[in-house]
This record gives C-alpha cells, structure tokens and sequence, in this order.
C-alpha cells in the first residue's frame, strides 16, 4: 500500500468525520492505494461509532495505553502504507491540503514537517503562550542542541517513510513524542525537510488534551537528555576552565577588583568548580554512551575511541599521585615549623591544590571502571 493517513483521536465526535472526509477526497483526487488509519486512545463520546460507519479505506485501532505518543506509535506499527502523513483529528490540520508531504516523500526525503509559522496561523487557532515563547523558544533549542533546520518542532501535521521511522525505536508516550520523532530522525542521519501549512481553529468544545507547562517540560527534558553535550560537555569544559585559571592565578598572587579582594576563599571555590567540571566531564562520556548504544543503537563510544581503563587508571594514579606528593610535602613543612602554629595563607596555598589533585585523582580512576562497565553493559 503506497499511503496510510494516520490520525490519534480522543473523544473527537464533532470533528473526525470532517477530517476522514477530507483524507478520503485527497486519496481519490491522488488516485493512490491508501488507507486511513484512526489510532483511538479510550473514547468515551461517539468517536468509535462514526469511524466504525465508515466501510471503505478506514480502519480503527484501540490503543489501550494512554497518551498521544502512545496512539501514533500503535498507529505507526499497524499501518500498512509506506508512506505515512499524520495529524490530529481535532480539524486544526486540513487533511485536503497532504499533497506537499507525499510529494516530498516522493522526491526521497524521509521525513516532512509542516511549518505553522510560515504557512499562516488563523486567529485563536493555537494559545498566545505557545504561538510566541513556548514553540519558537523550543525549536531554537532543537536546532541549537542538535542542528536541525527545522522551524516549527511541534507542529502535528507530518509524513514520513513507515520503514525508516519504525527503526528509531520511538519510546515517548505523551507530547514529547513530537520532539522525539525530529531529534532521533536527526541522530540517525534520516533526510528531513519542512513544508508551509495552515493551522486552523480547531473545532472542539472542550479544553484541548495539550497542557502548556507540563507537556513544555516534557519537550523540554527530552531535548536536554538526548543532548549529552549542551547538558555535561559544554558546562563542564567551562567550569573546569574557569576554576582552573582562576585557582592558578590564585595560588602565586591574590586579585584585587577595586576593594574586593580575592584570595584563598575564592581559591577554594575555584577549586570547587574545577572538581565539578571534570565530573561533568565524566557525565558526557557516560550518557553519551548510554545513548548512542542503547537509545540509538549506534556503534559504542568504546569501539571509536581510545578512552579504556588502562588510560583511566594511569592518568587518575598519576594526578592522585601529584596530590599525595603535594600532600607530604605540607606535612613536612609543617614539621620544619615542629608541628606549631603555621601561616594559613601559605599553608592553604599548598593544601588546597594537594586535596584538589586527589579528589580529581580518585574521580578518574573510579569513573575510569564505571566507564568499562557501561561500555560492557551496553555492547552488542
């Protein structure tokens, strides 16, 4: 079957029908083998009786599992099209207005998003919140986090090979799955591409099933869990980078900024930021691990790199080592000054880069095992 045109519904009585109508005038002014394909998330209103009405090209599913990612992922799996075009069946997408996507979808491109913001948003068709914080804060993420040049994340109106999308393992089961689709298209390097469409008042009479703030989170949490480097590498290389300096300045000569002065206190909480920086480090190359070999299923971080636990070990003893050299040496200076009262700027001075060393020291051996384990755990 060349064309399956999926819609989720959830009590959609006053306007599913408009929308099977219109798929079904596109399939005949197409002149294709297709499908349309209702995935129903527990309706309570007359929605599965008008479906059901319908005898040719419409069939209903039951999606036990509640939850709009859920329903399109059933839906997803059960259809019998190569080629899928999706959207809501709330009548806020125009189902006679899908020959942009199958025409892409035609060209090779693997997955086509609809564009809201540039095809033109009717009036009171989408929440002032959503329309200018909410969705372009958002997709700038998704772009910056991933370099995607897709506009509009969310828009519901899309198509895409069945094929392709069912080996992203696709996992979301609310509203995030709108991100998750674009962002695990990205990482496996699938052809996207985005297309101008309307969005449309929709035509309900209650409250829609999106909810502004939770389900923003929910995109949210996703784009930064599968964005290792914007969440662990970036932070981390500032803060080590950054308390580095500052403690090596500090440790020959104090910083005076105008009548602040800027002296073994500060070294500490450099020292701080330091310690936390190199653990982010160590969070980068965990979660991406994790995510390209068990979310991804891509080749490990492991096979690709040199990272191994030999290299771990060495460079964790030898910086442990430096701290414990460090750390005698301040013990010996104490005992030249026998055991008594001592210059706390200049013992600080020498403690303080000792307990630095050694606490970055263990950090890499440990993390160096925690490391293999991961890459033990998750290789194929």
């Amino acid at each position: 079957m060349e064309l399956t045109i999926l819609m989720p519904s959830l009590n959609e009585e006053r306007t599913i029908f408009k929308c099977i109508d219109k798929a079904l005038s596109s399939i005949e002014r197409l002149n294709i083998e297709a499908e349309v394909l209702i995935a129903d998330n527990g309706s309570t209103d007359r929605t599965i009786e008008i479906v059901s009405s319908y005898e040719e090209n419409v069939r209903l599913i039951s999606v036990n599992k509640l939850g709009y990612g859920n329903a399109l992922i059933e839906g997803i799996e059960q259809a019998k099209g190569r080629f899928i075009i999706m959207a809501d069946s709330d009548d806020s997408y125009n189902f006679l207005e899908i020959d942009g996507f199958y025409e892409k979808l035609k060209e090779g491109y693997d997955m086509v998003i609809g564009n809201r913001f540039s095809g033109g948003i009717e009036e009171n068709a989408m929440p002032f919140l959503h329309r200018y914080l909410g969705n372009p804060v958002l997709s700038f993420l998704g772009r910056l986090f991933y370099q995607i040049k897709i506009k509009d994340f969310h828009c519901g109106f899309r198509g895409f090979k069945r094929d392709e999308v069912m080996n992203l393992k696709l996992c979301c089961g609310g509203m995030d799955f709108a991100s998750e689709m674009i962002v695990k298209s990205s990482l496996h390097n699938l052809s996207l591409t985005e297309i101008p469409i309307r969005l449309y008042k929709d035509g309900r009479d209650r409250k829609p099933h999106l909810n502004t703030w939770r389900d923003g989170w929910r995109h949210l949490k996703f784009l930064l869990l599968f964005s290792p480097k914007w969440v662990f590498l970036y932070p981390g290389i500032l803060l080590s980078t950054f308390g580095l300096t500052l403690f090596a300045i500090l440790l020959n000569t104090d910083i005076q900024i105008a009548n602040i002065n800027l002296s073994i206190h500060t070294m500490i909480y450099s020292s701080s930021l330091f310690i936390i920086g190199v653990q982010l480090f160590s969070f980068y190359i965990f979660s991406k691990q994790l995510r390209d070999n068990v979310l991804l299923s891509k080749a490990p971080v492991m096979r690709k790199s040199r990272l191994t636990i030999e290299i771990g070990l060495v460079a964790g003893g030898a910086t442990a080592l430096a701290g414990l050299i460090l750390f005698f040496l301040s013990v010996f200076y104490w005992a030249d000054k026998s055991f008594g009262n001592l210059d706390p700027l200049k013992m600080m001075k020498l403690v303080m880069p000792s307990i630095t060393l050694l606490i970055v020291g263990v950090i890499l051996l440990f993390n160096s095992f925690f490391l293999n384990l991961v890459a033990l755990i998750t290789k194929k």
